[in-house]
């Protein structure tokens, strides 16, 4: 039996969520954001669509889709208008007011004339309205899901699709990669970065680097592992993710490691070794001593990178615009590239970067069956045709996890097309398992431990034991 009855208490947490992905600079920050509740009905004059059954239309009628997302109501409401001139079915947009989705939706669900697509955040906020959750299964949509382990599910059944994703791993310089490779005493047999497919492998080839860092022209391999109070987001947050990914997706009394995570009292941090490897190689690699780790910056440490300074930095597809707008950016778009962040766990040969997003939609199980078809068939439309993929791409701005997107119709960032390329190259995605971190002081404790670790101040199983320890305690206090 699956243990969901102690989440009724714990999905109050799906609050915080916002506050759990600070430091991304992304659209997930802004995904609880909401404005004043407005309604549009789009008027044009409907154009017949040939591909549609007319009666299954006009038993549909009127299809609503509740937003979420403020910043971009405008675009649906033109999208709607746009929907409605090619296939006469009239799509009712409505944005709920400034930080009340969850209360707006409430109130609309239970209304006969119901919000027939509305938004979930991921897991959580499918325990809470999983009763209106249609399966989406059998769905186009969901078969041209890029990675389909992204998808909200319970059994055999799908219930939530992500619309826009972002991801973050290794971003190295391939330019500078290529120079290592081709020096005739490298001391690995591999010809390329995308060779490295697991830690050992990207072991060898980091310290060897460090090895020839003058050869290279670089300052270390890593840039900075930036440690100063507020910049410590990249290591107890999104280099934490790994390692309690695994341990709550090893509990298979539960769908998925958020959900699992949610409801662990206390964690045991059994691959907290594994962590230990990763954090071991960036700060003995990198552009600044361990010990002066605690006055660096993520602002730091992306210069290093776009000056050239070193190879690799850790950090998502939101870097882009920082790594291109550094003055003197010497790193070219095409060099730039993605590993997953290896760790040493069993298979990660198949692992991807870690990929995510509070951004998913749902159909209204409990509206009819025709107006659940038309809303498919709007959702497919946005995402499979030339007029709504381009809504998606220039209007929307979306990172679109489907297959339905032509090379040249995905974002042009080169970070935002790795992410969907190692997204379609059928490695596994390692899920946001942060969300599931119990409090912001949780990963102040966390950042607080590493340092001193670095420092030297602070032993490797004192580490552990605060991550333990600070896990239990501000899990207790939430409850």
């Amino acid at each position: 039996m699956k243990k969901f009855k102690k989440l009724t208490a714990l999905a109050m947490s799906a609050t915080m969520m916002a506050a759990l992905l600070a430091g991304c600079g992304s659209s997930a920050n802004e995904s609880t954001s909401t404005s004043d509740a407005t309604t549009t009905e789009s008027t044009s004059e409907p154009a017949a669509d040939e591909t549609k059954d007319e009666a299954a239309t006009a038993a549909a009628g009127e299809i609503y889709f509740l937003n979420f997302k403020p910043e971009i109501a405008d675009v649906y409401d033109q999208i709607a208008t746009r929907y409605e001139a090619e296939t006469g079915v009239k799509v009712k947009v409505v944005t709920a007011a400034s930080g009340t989705y969850e209360t707006t939706l409430k109130s609309e669900i239970a209304k006969s004339d119901a919000p027939t697509i509305f938004q979930i955040n991921g897991p959580v906020g499918y325990e809470s309205w999983k009763d209106y959750c249609a399966d989406l299964s059998a769905t186009d949509l969901y078969s041209s899901l890029s990675d389909k382990s992204l998808a909200v599910t319970e059994g055999d059944g799908v219930y939530g699709i992500p619309y826009a994703v972002e991801g973050y791993g290794i971003i190295y310089n391939d330019e500078i990669m290529q120079k290592y490779f081709a020096l005739s005493d490298k001391a690995v047999s591999i010809s390329a970065a995308t060779e490295i497919k697991d830690f050992a492998t990207l072991k060898a080839v980091v310290e060897d680097m460090t090895a020839h860092a003058a050869d290279l022209g670089i300052d270390g391999v890593f840039a900075n592992t930036s440690l100063a109070e507020g910049n410590q987001w990249r290591w107890q947050t999104h280099l934490a993710n790994l390692p309690l990914y695994y341990e709550f997706a090893d509990n298979k009394d539960f769908e998925n490691s958020v959900l699992a995570g949610l409801a662990a009292d206390e964690i045991e941090f059994k691959y907290a070794d594994n962590y230990k490897n990763i954090f071991d190689l960036y700060i003995n690699n990198s552009t600044v001593a361990p010990t002066l780790l605690g006055a660096k910056t993520v602002d730091d440490s992306m210069a290093e990178f776009a000056l050239g300074k070193c190879a690799m930095v850790q950090n998502g597809n939101w870097a882009w615009s920082q790594i291109n707008g550094v003055d003197g950016n010497i790193v070219k778009a095409e060099s730039i590239k993605y590993l997953p962040i290896y760790t040493g766990v069993a298979g990660e040969e198949n692992q991807g970067l870690c990929v995510g997003t509070e951004n998913y939609f749902a159909i209204n199980s409990q509206v009819s069956p025709e107006k659940q078809q038309a809303s498919i068939d709007f959702l497919n439309w946005l995402f499979s045709s030339e007029t709504g993929k381009s809504f998606v791409a220039n209007d929307l701005g979306f990172i679109a996890p489907f297959t339905t997107f032509a090379d040249d119709e995905k974002p042009s960032d080169p970070l935002a097309r790795e992410v969907l390329s190692w997204m379609e190259n059928g490695t596994t995605s390692v899920a946001w398992t942060f969300a599931a971190f119990p409090s912001e002081e949780f990963k102040n404790y966390f950042g607080s431990a590493l340092l001193e670790y670095a420092q030297g101040s602070n032993t490797w199983d004192n580490v552990v034991t605060v991550v333990k320890d600070s896990w239990a305690s501000e899990r207790a206090a939430a409850k």
